[in-house]
């Protein structure tokens, strides 16, 4: 079957739209690792599907990284039972600033400190016991900390996470060029290891 495609047009008219946070939502499930993007793009929010576009390597990595045990292909959108694949396994997914733009360097820092007040807000009321922020350019942004640095955070500020280990790992986006699926497989494995999925 021929994947889904959009006219520039069509995806423009998502400019601005909000894609849902993935978490558990059945009893028994529990959010044990937190995925946070910057915001969406264009191609996610035409889907309502996180980390959607084609080039993002965000699938791809998480499987190479034995986080999510088998394929998944998120351009076309996912479907309920796709999306209970990663909430079986304890994995959310939102983002720091939830408005659709096709690049996020459209993004002011002030919209980025809000974003992050408002997920500071999410973990204190799910708890997860992981959070994993990809893209240090945005953490730094949204959190006031221009001096951080990828990898876990200092764990002074796991109190601040109401109790999460904080970690920041690299952008999947096919724009980010420097990191390939094996590179964003090694980061995705720790965050999937501290937060006992793998």
């Amino acid at each position: 079957m021929a994947r889904r495609t959009f006219t520039r047009a069509e995806l423009e008219s998502f400019r601005d739209a909000v894609v849902p946070d993935l978490l558990p939502t059945k009893p028994g499930q529990r959010l044990r690792l937190l995925f946070v993007g910057i915001n969406p793009g264009l191609w996610t929010a035409a889907t309502s599907t996180h980390f959607a576009h084609p080039g993002n390597r965000f699938y791809p990595a998480l499987l190479r990284a034995g986080v999510i045990t088998r394929p998944i292909d998120p351009a076309d959108g996912m479907d309920d039972a796709e999306r209970d694949v990663l909430r079986e396994r304890g994995i959310g997914i939102t983002n720091v600033v939830h408005r659709a733009t096709a690049k996020a360097s459209e993004l002011s820092d002030e919209e980025l400190k809000a974003g992050g007040a408002e997920l500071t807000a999410l973990v204190a009321r799910e708890r997860p016991k992981v959070v994993a922020i990809a893209g240090i350019t945005a953490y730094r942004a949204a959190f006031g900390l221009p001096k951080a640095t990828p990898g876990r955070q200092p764990e002074t500020l796991d109190d601040l996470w109401s109790g999460a280990e904080l970690w920041v790992v690299p952008n999947p986006s096919g724009l980010n060029a420097h990191e390939t699926v094996d590179t964003l497989a090694a980061a995705y494995r720790a965050v999937g290891e501290a937060a006992g999925i793998i």
